[in-house]
Protein backbone atom coordinates (compact mmCIF):
# COMPACT_ATOMS: atom_id res chain seq x y z
CA UNK A 1 0.00 0.00 0.00
CA UNK A 2 1.26 3.46 -0.90
CA UNK A 3 2.11 5.41 2.23
CA UNK A 4 3.93 8.45 0.94
CA UNK A 5 3.59 11.23 -1.60
CA UNK A 6 5.95 12.01 -4.48
CA UNK A 7 6.71 15.45 -5.88
CA UNK A 8 8.35 15.99 -9.27
CA UNK A 9 10.69 18.96 -9.34
CA UNK A 10 12.13 20.76 -12.35
CA UNK A 11 14.03 23.96 -13.16
CA UNK A 12 15.46 25.39 -16.37
CA UNK A 13 16.07 29.06 -15.61
CA UNK A 14 18.89 30.70 -13.66
CA UNK A 15 20.68 28.60 -11.05
CA UNK A 16 18.75 25.41 -11.77
CA UNK A 17 20.36 23.35 -9.00
CA UNK A 18 19.94 26.24 -6.59
CA UNK A 19 16.22 26.42 -7.33
CA UNK A 20 15.84 22.68 -6.71
CA UNK A 21 17.62 23.10 -3.37
CA UNK A 22 15.46 26.12 -2.46
CA UNK A 23 12.32 24.14 -3.34
CA UNK A 24 13.37 21.33 -0.97
CA UNK A 25 14.04 23.96 1.69
CA UNK A 26 10.61 25.45 0.97
CA UNK A 27 8.96 22.06 1.51
CA UNK A 28 10.79 21.62 4.81
CA UNK A 29 9.85 25.16 5.87
CA UNK A 30 6.22 24.32 4.99
CA UNK A 31 6.27 21.49 7.57
CA UNK A 32 6.52 18.74 4.98
CA UNK A 33 8.69 15.75 5.90
CA UNK A 34 10.99 15.24 2.92
CA UNK A 35 12.41 11.80 3.60
CA UNK A 36 14.28 11.01 0.37
CA UNK A 37 15.45 12.71 -2.79
CA UNK A 38 16.36 11.13 -6.10
CA UNK A 39 19.51 12.04 -7.95
CA UNK A 40 19.34 15.11 -10.17
CA UNK A 41 18.86 14.47 -13.88
CA UNK A 42 19.44 16.78 -16.83
CA UNK A 43 16.72 16.51 -19.43
CA UNK A 44 15.74 18.01 -22.72
CA UNK A 45 12.52 20.05 -22.69
CA UNK A 46 9.38 18.18 -23.78
CA UNK A 47 6.63 19.69 -25.98
CA UNK A 48 7.91 23.30 -25.92
CA UNK A 49 11.42 22.40 -27.09
CA UNK A 50 12.79 25.92 -27.68
CA UNK A 51 14.03 26.53 -24.15
CA UNK A 52 16.99 25.58 -21.93
CA UNK A 53 17.54 22.05 -20.61
CA UNK A 54 15.94 21.13 -17.29
CA UNK A 55 17.30 19.72 -14.08
CA UNK A 56 14.73 17.30 -12.63
CA UNK A 57 14.39 15.20 -9.52
CA UNK A 58 11.73 13.62 -7.30
CA UNK A 59 11.14 14.17 -3.58
CA UNK A 60 9.48 11.58 -1.36
CA UNK A 61 7.33 13.01 1.45
CA UNK A 62 6.38 11.06 4.58
CA UNK A 63 2.77 9.95 4.41
CA UNK A 64 1.93 9.96 8.11
CA UNK A 65 2.44 13.72 8.41
CA UNK A 66 0.93 14.93 5.14
CA UNK A 67 -1.85 17.49 4.87
CA UNK A 68 -4.72 16.81 2.45
CA UNK A 69 -3.76 16.59 -1.24
CA UNK A 70 -5.34 20.01 -1.88
CA UNK A 71 -3.45 21.59 1.01
CA UNK A 72 -0.22 19.98 -0.16
CA UNK A 73 -0.71 21.30 -3.69
CA UNK A 74 -1.43 24.77 -2.29
CA UNK A 75 1.85 24.66 -0.34
CA UNK A 76 3.73 23.59 -3.48
CA UNK A 77 2.19 26.44 -5.48
CA UNK A 78 3.21 28.93 -2.76
CA UNK A 79 6.79 27.61 -2.95
CA UNK A 80 6.77 28.03 -6.74
CA UNK A 81 5.48 31.60 -6.38
CA UNK A 82 8.08 32.46 -3.72
CA UNK A 83 10.82 31.26 -6.10
CA UNK A 84 9.64 33.47 -8.96
CA UNK A 85 7.60 30.97 -10.96
CA UNK A 86 5.48 32.68 -13.60
CA UNK A 87 3.01 31.10 -16.02
CA UNK A 88 2.95 33.43 -19.05
CA UNK A 89 3.96 30.70 -21.53
CA UNK A 90 2.31 27.27 -21.15
CA UNK A 91 5.02 24.63 -20.62
CA UNK A 92 7.57 27.43 -20.97
CA UNK A 93 10.81 28.11 -19.10
CA UNK A 94 10.52 28.27 -15.31
CA UNK A 95 12.58 28.84 -12.22
CA UNK A 96 10.84 25.93 -10.52
CA UNK A 97 8.04 23.50 -11.26
CA UNK A 98 6.60 21.32 -8.49
CA UNK A 99 4.15 18.60 -9.51
CA UNK A 100 2.27 16.37 -7.10
CA UNK A 101 2.75 13.01 -8.83
CA UNK A 102 1.27 10.48 -6.42
CA UNK A 103 -0.39 11.04 -3.06
CA UNK A 104 -0.66 7.76 -1.15
CA UNK A 105 -3.25 5.71 -3.04
CA UNK A 106 -5.62 8.64 -3.60
CA UNK A 107 -7.49 9.44 -6.78
CA UNK A 108 -8.75 12.94 -7.60
CA UNK A 109 -10.09 14.69 -10.65
CA UNK A 110 -11.05 18.27 -9.96
CA UNK A 111 -10.39 21.60 -11.64
CA UNK A 112 -7.58 22.14 -9.11
CA UNK A 113 -6.02 18.68 -8.80
CA UNK A 114 -5.72 15.41 -10.69
CA UNK A 115 -4.20 12.41 -8.91
CA UNK A 116 -2.17 10.54 -9.82
CA UNK A 117 -0.59 13.09 -12.13
CA UNK A 118 -2.13 12.41 -15.56
CA UNK A 119 1.11 12.72 -17.57
CA UNK A 120 3.26 10.62 -15.22
CA UNK A 121 3.34 7.51 -17.47
CA UNK A 122 4.42 9.60 -20.47
CA UNK A 123 7.25 11.51 -18.80
CA UNK A 124 10.63 9.78 -18.78
CA UNK A 125 12.13 12.75 -16.89
CA UNK A 126 9.80 11.93 -13.97
CA UNK A 127 9.72 8.14 -14.27
CA UNK A 128 13.52 7.73 -14.13
CA UNK A 129 14.05 9.55 -10.79
CA UNK A 130 10.85 8.01 -9.39
CA UNK A 131 12.14 4.58 -10.41
CA UNK A 132 15.38 5.33 -8.55
CA UNK A 133 13.37 5.83 -5.34
CA UNK A 134 10.49 3.34 -5.63
CA UNK A 135 10.75 1.00 -8.64
CA UNK A 136 8.14 -1.39 -7.21
CA UNK A 137 5.59 1.30 -6.33
CA UNK A 138 2.30 0.44 -8.02
CA UNK A 139 0.57 3.28 -9.88
CA UNK A 140 -2.80 3.72 -8.11
CA UNK A 141 -4.95 3.64 -11.26
CA UNK A 142 -2.86 1.77 -13.85
CA UNK A 143 -1.87 -1.11 -11.57
CA UNK A 144 1.68 -1.18 -12.97
CA UNK A 145 4.94 -0.62 -11.14
CA UNK A 146 7.04 2.47 -11.78
CA UNK A 147 9.65 0.16 -13.34
CA UNK A 148 7.04 -1.22 -15.77
CA UNK A 149 5.84 2.29 -16.64
CA UNK A 150 9.43 3.36 -17.32
CA UNK A 151 10.12 0.27 -19.45
CA UNK A 152 6.96 0.85 -21.49
CA UNK A 153 6.84 4.64 -21.85
CA UNK A 154 6.69 6.00 -25.37
CA UNK A 155 8.88 8.94 -24.24
CA UNK A 156 12.41 8.16 -25.42
CA UNK A 157 13.89 11.60 -24.64
CA UNK A 158 17.39 11.84 -23.20
CA UNK A 159 17.52 11.81 -19.39
CA UNK A 160 21.03 11.76 -17.92
CA UNK A 161 22.23 11.89 -14.34
CA UNK A 162 23.52 15.41 -13.82
CA UNK A 163 27.22 15.77 -13.09
CA UNK A 164 27.92 19.39 -12.08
Amino acid sequence: MIQNAYVGMGSNLGDRAGYLLLAVRGMLDSSLDVIRLSSVYETAPVENEHQPAFLNMVAELRGTTLPSPEQLLARLLRIEYSLGRTREVPKGPRTIDLDLLIFKDEHASTEFLTLPHPRLPARRFVLLPLNELVPNLIHPTLGKSVRELLDNTSDKSAVRRWRP
